[in-house]
């Protein structure tokens, strides 16, 4: 399988040149489209072909318009007809016209590349006069009639649009395709098999809207539940959360102290469906654990006036809450809107904790901005005010009931997800006609009406019928004006959603994540009290660790014996600084920060007999400090019965390492721990975490680790998980280069199947039910005969599990696989 991946990424390189000069490393800075491209189309076109104006059929308006002309090969400048007209001598057709002035050759250049690198346009922008104006006032439109069987306002809102246009309702979606939809939409993983046919085989019906209820965690499951709901949808959304707020784990910023996130925050958000309006009032006005998003990233040295976090502070806020694009503001008035200097200057200041000096396109003016709201219609903040006060003023103001933009903006932003496109698109350009205003409008005061409750639209929009509906083939352009809804478009999996769903199908998923997050649902943080104290104890190798070396290492072992596997087997583990867990000769975690606690599945790693733990500590530091390690594990062995095992006097250490199979030389010598006298210094941080874990062992299932927790790695990076220096609202929908080459031969996914065709191989040796199994779990349907007598085929006839790999690597591939159909 390997060599046909690495001749894949030949024929890869051999295709495609980009590559090689991607490798080659010499970057070359994007065309500003609203910088470059805009300057020179004013000056030079638009007198002709702009605004009412379109001489000799070619207007260029709009990227649609200026593509209509037929002047412009997408990609390739230098077959173009517009480059041929700007450049030609000849008197009859150069343009602009002889009595005009003709463009430079810079000019020329830059038009060249931009058609080079394929048209981009500023979302919304147009050189035609009477643009559409965005109402700022919330609008509660009149529902149209429901039809039969169709009570869904979202559908009698749509059945009302398609009529008026005499297309056809799109057809329903069976079962099989909206039971893989909705989990990947609402909680971003893969229905389990049998979760598959208990729901197929359903007659109520009403299913459809229980099973969205279940996933939103609004009502309880019926059968028995397999995931925490709560947390599966908190750790979906945080994907899409942590794009729109430029929040991560590492990365720009973090080295110097220049960034700050907002992790915990935003989790304990997602967890209790926090109400929209509090949400934005917190992060406007924030809190010591949210304040990260509006404090932006401290750029190391000297930085344009534009890029400061007060500026950031105002193109962040009303990007990501009122789709509004201040960045073009930001160093001038802007080109593709009515937005001004001085207006994003005002709002800047709002956030400074001095005085802010306007700088037009880098350079200092006199003008010196007054704190002040966009949006006067609602109110104003004082700017005399203290800053503290003046984000409360704003945050009200933001949140005003009077500004529609706040709602409107949030709601389109859940259509996009759900449903493929903006009613407003792109959804950073709320200054664009929606192509259905009712349903924009409704959203929006539907939401205002019910608490600002973000999971009652989600679910409002999943029950409807045009959420269940068969995706159309494409037969007009996705941008502009002249789009036509006919139905839901596919989607593409995003990085954490596939990389999850690899893990799933493998059984590969991590142990530990670099959010600072407690994983239960009903968590509580650090901090605060918790009335289910652990029996565990703080241990070192001595009573007084408070000094302990810098860099000292200490083994911990623990040996007991189990009569039978037990079902479930939870751990909570951390330590001062650092550890491994080696649970009967193999790695089961390993974590560097001491204030998160670790959740450990024990279950994989446990055996009948005599079992053996072994905990690697070592203290950190440049000078002596505190170390310990605290562990505890919860054994549920039948309905009630629970044993515990943690740390404390009875276990032994030694100052050797084990080797890679967890053994020791026979010299060894093993002394008794000590429970140490200092461990109060950490209790406030841990305890309620270990507590919070613990408390939910017997009860609450085992969460895969998602990859929206960990920094992103290669994989994740090659399918289009942003840095996050800025704000993120739609990811890359085409397929790349490198993607494909990480798909065909990445060392991530190349390791998870091979350890993946070992565990399918070991649960279903027959090859029938493999083929049927695999099949359910990845595309949530049986394979048809022919895949069956293919896929077979491939096994061969003694499945291996390099076989298996490879039959699950062709079916990771499909397009019906990577895609949200």
């Amino acid at each position: 399988m390997k060599r046909r991946r690495i001749r894949a990424c030949i024929l890869l390189l051999t295709v495609f040149p980009a590559v090689q000069d991607a490798c080659s490393g010499q970057a070359v800075k994007p065309i500003d489209f609203a910088h470059d491209v805009v300057p020179v189309l004013k000056t030079h076109c638009v007198r002709c072909h702009g605004g009412k104006e379109s001489k000799g059929g070619l207007s260029v308006n709009t990227r649609e318009l200026l593509l209509d002309a037929d002047v412009v090969a997408l990609g390739k400048a230098d077959e173009s007809r517009l480059i041929e007209l700007i450049s030609s001598n000849d008197p009859e057709e150069q343009m602009p016209p002889r009595n005009r002035k003709r463009l430079s050759a810079i000019e020329r250049n830059v038009l060249k590349r931009w058609i080079d690198e394929g048209l981009p346009w500023e979302a919304g922008f147009t050189f035609a006069e009477n643009r559409y104006e965005p109402p700022l006032l919330p609008r509660r439109p009149k529902l149209p009639p429901p039809t039969q069987g169709r009570p869904n306002p979202v559908d009698r809102i749509l059945d009302a649009y398609l009529a008026e246009r005499t297309i056809a309702t799109p057809a329903k979606i069976s079962d099989h395709v909206f039971i893989r939809r909705v989990y990947l939409d609402l909680i971003g993983l893969l229905p389990e098999p049998k979760g598959i046919d208990a729901f197929v085989t359903d007659t109520d019906p009403q299913k459809r809207s229980k099973l969205v209820a279940i996933l939103l965690a609004q009502i309880e499951s019926t059968r028995q539940a397999t995931l925490d709901y709560k947390i599966a949808y908190t750790e979906h959304w945080l994907t899409f959360w942590n794009d729109l707020l430029r929040n991560d784990y590492g990365g720009t910023g973090f080295i110097t102290g220049g960034r700050k996130q907002i992790s915990k925050w935003l989790y304990g958000a997602l967890l209790t469906n926090k109400p929209y309006d509090q949400f934005v009032r917190e992060l406007v006005a924030p809190t010591a654990e949210s304040e990260g998003f509006i404090r932006g990233i401290r750029w190391r040295g000297n930085v344009n006036s534009s890029q400061t976090v007060e500026i950031q502070f105002a193109q962040n806020i009303t990007q990501a809450f009122l789709g509004i694009n201040m960045k073009c503001a930001s160093c001038h008035d802007s080109f593709i809107d009515h937005w001004t200097l001085e207006e994003t200057y005002n709002l800047a200041a709002v956030f400074s904790d001095h005085s802010l000096q306007l700088h037009r396109c880098g350079k200092p003016l006199e003008t010196i901005a007054t704190p002040a709201w966009i949006f006067p219609e609602c109110g104003q903040v004082d700017p005399k005010a203290p800053q503290a006060e003046r984000l409360k003023q704003l945050a009200e103001l933001m949140t005003h009931p009077d500004n529609g933009r706040l709602t409107r903006t949030v709601v389109n932003r859940l259509w996009h997800r759900l449903m493929g496109r903006g009613i407003v698109h792109p959804v950073d350009a709320m200054h664009t006609e929606p192509w259905s205003e009712d349903l924009l409008d409704f959203l929006a005061s539907d939401l205002a009406d019910h608490d600002y409750d973000l999971k009652r639209t989600i679910a409002l929009i999943c029950t409807s019928q045009a959420y269940q509906s068969q995706t159309p083939p494409l037969k007009e352009p996705l941008e502009g004006p002249d789009y036509v809804y006919r139905g839901p478009l596919l989607k593409r999996m995003t990085a954490e959603q596939f990389v999850d769903a690899m893990w799933q199908i493998t059984g590969t998923a991590p142990t530990t994540f670099d959010a600072p997050v407690v994983r239960m649902s009903g968590a509580k943080q650090p901090g605060q009290r918790v009335d289910a104290p652990t029996t565990s104890k703080w241990i070192w190798s001595a009573v007084n660790a408070r000094s302990a070396a810098a860099g000292e290492q200490r083994t911990f072992r623990h040996m007991f014996t189990l009569d039978q596997l037990p079902g479930r087997a939870v751990a909570a583990i951390t330590c001062d600084n650092e550890y491994t867990l080696i649970v009967n000769g193999k790695q089961a975690g390993k974590d560097t920060n001491w204030s998160t606690v670790e959740t450990v599945d024990m279950r994989t790693f446990l055996k009948k007999g005599e079992n053996e733990l072994l905990i690697v500590g070592r203290n950190a530091g440049s000078t002596p400090n505190a170390a310990g390690l605290i562990f505890e594990l919860r054994l549920i062995t039948g309905e009630k019965e629970t044993r515990t095992i943690g740390t404390n006097a009875t276990w032994e250490w030694t100052a050797k390492a084990p080797n890679n199979r967890g053994k020791f030389g026979k010299s060894t010598n093993w002394q008794a721990a000590a429970e140490v006298d200092h461990a109060d210094i950490w209790q406030s941080q841990v305890g309620p975490q270990m507590s919070a874990i613990l408390s939910h062992a017997e009860g609450a299932p085992i969460m895969m680790v998602r990859a929206t927790l960990l920094k992103a790695n290669a994989l994740m990076r090659a399918l289009g998980r942003p840095n996050r220096d800025q704000i993120v609202t739609s990811r890359p929908d085409r397929l790349t280069t490198l993607e494909a080459i990480d798909l065909a031969n990445g060392e991530t996914l190349a390791n998870a199947l091979e350890q993946g065709g070992q565990y399918w191989l070991d649960a279903h040796p027959n090859r029938e039910t493999l083929v049927d199994t695999i099949f359910q779990a990845t595309l949530a349907r049986d394979p048809s005969p022919g895949e069956k007598q293919l896929a077979i085929e491939m096994l061969g006839q003694s499945p291996t599990s390099q076989s298996i790999a490879d039959l699950m690597w062709s079916i990771f591939m499909l397009p019906e696989f990577q895609f949200i159909r």
